[in-house]
């Protein structure tokens, strides 16, 4: 939000320049942003002066050029050479002198130097309107009044306006503060805490008057509730036309483009008392009749922008006897606004509501200023006061006449707060006693009514546009900013409690989890929950009909909760890569939601992503590619990490990967692990190999043991271990391979893995090598190769009759 300082200073005198203001707002919790210089006329005219024209005599060496003696007010007169064919002995003129800053038709700076032009010396320019950016007559030079002082600045006679503008970063919760009104209440209470009084100065509406009641326009309110108050006034023979400077210069100030004396007022009461209000040209009010209601779902209606936009059925509607006109409190009609033809005016002046306005708003993807001050909450009990104030601007520059009394339809009055504060409570948590009577000067100082004053606390009563103040908290809070949290003296003491842990709470495992991964170079993640539809169907696990849809979504592309944790981190993936950075090892902590004939159900995960290379080359080291069992190891290492030991490996039936496998524990999935399908990846412009690992957080939790781990010594004899090179079907996993060997040789067979998988044209059509790797452990003596053997010859004979393999 952009405040100006000369517009802050119509409000409260000021003491301090602008930067010093702006000190105190960040102060006040109001934090500045940036302070940028602002000028009615660009560059301000710095440089600029009244000349007087002495000589004027033709140059010697150009037909078009006058050689000229100008006083501008120095020691002697300065020689200037000037083209202009108006130019003239006795001529008062602007004179741009040595030095100046002049900007040209597309605002990029030049400067006037000392120079010859066809011999002649020349010691500034007399200028035209359009070069002093006052214009856009070229016709010849700018002649001023002849009573003018030659040295006299220019811009104290045009009256330039230059100010200091303040940008605040404004939270949503000030609604009270989208003014320079609202910015204005602030310094007077801060100002106070520094022992300045100063009176605040509002407009007065004394000369407000109604001068006839030849235009009636009736109102009608269908839903008080979304209109609680609604106000309105017709004015009538005004004259449409641009307005005067002093208000196009606050307007512009704040970066306010003006339209119009009518518009223009608009928008000024909106950024002086913060209070939306819109004019409609009373000819075109069918019926002259004002309705305030909702319309059917799919009424169409053409917004000023000329966006034809489809309605819903609770979006709040201003409509005459035919037809809508407003779109309430968001924006204005295509064809029922003020234009340079309108004669007559309904002015309105409403209190919405904001948590409609705010949907509305969103649902069409509008932001203006009006929706931005009504979707917080504009000060209910201005509504009829900001019109009057409107009104009296309106007639002053139009020349109309109020032609009808002020409608006000305020069914149910929006109360005020009324809110208890207890000092000890004040004290305990601001952390310091602030005096009793410095808490009280600061309450009144914020326009906050003092019901009761005893000596354990005070009886309050809250204004309706402080809606972010309804507790003693927020109450607190208002002492303790206006207070200053710079002057809370730091404690020598520090005290602190000690919560107990429980062993596998959830953030401690994941504390535990996450600085094992980092270790292993991987990165932590945060993705947004919201993701797109388009996802739905590229997998058997995300389905439309399973979404958890958004009612009021920002976007088409996050109007769902994702289902899966893979996409957003393939579109991180993506992002990562588009910048040159595909080497990537990431995790992320996150949810995923469903929702299913029974109810709607939160799914905890741990998502790990792998892709390119495991490590980069060098002079001593070839770059090594992530594969398979890298990945696979990574997932082992948590789970042996956690405690989790004894689970079984099989195939997974995921329609996510290409290869894969589960982890099961008690028939329960708790990890799965694989490559993903090169259509899924290439979906979302990954064109590298990624591994993915989705832990089920929630059975990990489950399985975490919780009793006190017990060791066993290391085996006393050594182990056995043995390869096959297997040629099998492409249907056959290892999964299947592994439970086969289990199953052969359950005694001595403590581990079989697979270490390498071998897939080429050389290979007869529809198969693949596998090379497993076995081992053998006897606790009670060391196993013989025969012994070893007679076991192999068993696996081999199992692998040809279950599974039709062959030995490569």
């Amino acid at each position: 939000m952009t405040i100006s300082y000369n517009w802050l200073k119509q409000f409260i005198d000021l003491p301090w320049d602008a930067e010093k203001t702006a000190e105190l707002l960040t102060d006040l919790g109001l934090e500045v942003e940036g302070i940028e210089e602002f000028s009615s006329v660009k560059g301000g005219l710095k440089g600029v002066v009244v000349g007087h024209v002495l000589e004027c005599e033709q140059h010697s060496n150009a037909d078009r050029l006058k050689v000229t003696k100008v006083d501008v007010g120095g020691e002697k007169p300065l020689q200037i050479v000037c083209g202009a064919p108006n130019v003239a002995v006795g001529q008062k003129v602007p004179v741009a002198t040595i030095g100046t800053t002049l900007y040209d038709a597309e605002d990029k700076p030049w400067e006037i130097k000392k120079g010859k032009i066809r011999g002649e010396s020349s010691e500034g320019m007399i200028c035209a309107e359009d070069e002093l950016g006052i214009g856009e007559s070229h016709d010849g030079i700018m002649v001023l009044d002849n009573d003018l002082v030659p040295g006299t600045p220019l811009s104290k006679i045009l009256e330039v306006e230059n100010d200091t503008i303040l940008t605040i970063g404004l939270t949503p919760n000030r609604a009270d503060a989208m003014s320079h009104w609202g910015v204005a209440r602030d310094l007077k209470a801060g100002l106070l805490q520094k022992g300045i009084s100063k009176k605040l100065d509002t407009p007065s509406t004394s000369s407000f008057k109604i001068d006839n009641r030849v235009l009636k326009i009736g109102v009608q309110v269908e839903d008080s509730s979304l209109a609680p108050r609604y106000c309105g006034i017709t004015i009538s023979n005004i004259k449409v036309e641009p307005s005067p400077a002093w208000l196009q210069n606050r307007l512009k100030s704040i970066g306010v483009a003006p339209i119009n004396n009518v518009v223009d007022v608009t928008n000024y009461i909106l950024h002086d008392l913060g209070q939306p209000l819109h004019a409609f040209d009373a000819a075109k009010i069918s019926g002259n009749n004002v309705v305030v209601k909702t319309l059917p779902a799919g009424t169409k209606f053409t917004t000023l922008d000329g966006v034809e936009r489809e309605l819903h059925e609770e979006d709040l509607m201003i409509c005459d006897a035919e037809k809508p006109m407003c779109i309430a409190g968001v924006y204005g009609g295509l064809d029922s606004g003020v234009t340079e033809n309108t004669t007559s005016i309904f002015l309105e002046s409403a209190y919405f509501n904001p948590v409609s306005v705010r949907k509305t708003a969103k649902r069409h993807g509008l932001s203006t200023d009006s929706s931005f001050r009504f979707e917080r909450g504009v000060n209910p009990n201005i509504t009829d006061y900001a019109l009057r104030h409107a009104v009296i601007l309106i007639t002053q520059l139009t020349g109309g006449h109020v032609s009808s009394d002020l409608i006000d339809i305020y069914l149910k009055k929006i109360d005020d707060h009324q809110v208890v504060l207890n000092f000890e409570k004040t004290n305990r948590i601001i952390g310091e006693e602030i005096p009793q009577e410095t808490i009280k000067d600061i309450l009144t100082s914020l326009e906050i009514k003092i019901n009761n004053f005893t000596e354990t606390g005070i009886g309050m009563t809250i204004p309706a546009y402080r809606n972010d103040v309804t507790r003693d908290v927020d109450v607190i809070e208002e002492i303790l900013r206006v207070y200053g949290y710079n002057n809370i003296n730091f404690t020598q003491k520090l005290n602190a409690s000690i919560a107990p842990i429980t062993p596998g709470q959830d953030y401690s495992v994941q504390n535990k989890i996450a600085q094992q991964l980092t270790g292993l170079g991987y990165n932590e993640m945060l993705n947004n929950s919201l993701t797109t539809p388009k996802y739905g169907g590229m997998s058997e696990t995300v389905k439309d009909n399973y979404n958890v849809e958004m009612l009021n979504p920002l976007s088409s592309d996050l109007s769902v909760m994702r289902q899966s944790m893979l996409f957003s981190g393939l579109e991180t993936i993506a992002y990562n890569a588009n910048r040159k950075n595909s080497d990537l090892k990431l995790f992320e902590f996150g949810k995923t939601y469903h929702k299913f004939p029974g109810g709607h159900i939160e799914n905890k995960h741990l998502a790990l992503f792998i892709t390119g290379f495991k490590t980069q080359g060098n002079w001593a080291l070839q770059e090594v590619k992530t594969n398979f069992f890298f990945g696979k190891g990574n997932v082992s290492a948590i789970l042996e990490r956690l405690g989790i030991n004894d689970y079984s490996e099989t195939s997974t039936d995921n329609d996510i990967f290409s290869e894969g496998i589960a982890f099961k524990k008690n028939k329960s999935t708790i990890v799965e692990f694989g490559i993903v399908k090169k259509k899924i990846a290439s979906e979302l412009d990954v064109d590298a190999e990624v591994f993915y690992a989705d832990f089920n957080w929630d059975e990990v939790l489950k399985l975490i043991p919780l009793k006190t781990l017990k060791f066993q010594p290391i085996p006393k004899y050594p182990g056995s271990q043995r390869d096959f090179a297997l040629l099998l079907d492409d249907s056959v996993s290892f999964g299947d391979l592994r439970i086969a060997a289990f199953n052969t040789e359950k005694k001595v067979l403590k581990e079989v893995t697979l270490f390498d998988v071998y897939k080429d044209k050389n290979l007869p059509e529809g198969k693949k090598s596998y090379a497993l790797s076995f081992t053998f452990e006897d606790k009670s003596k060391t196993l013989t190769d025969k012994q070893v053997d007679k076991i192999m010859d068993k696996l081999k004979r199992t692998f040809e009759n279950d599974f039709g393999a062959t030995l490569r």
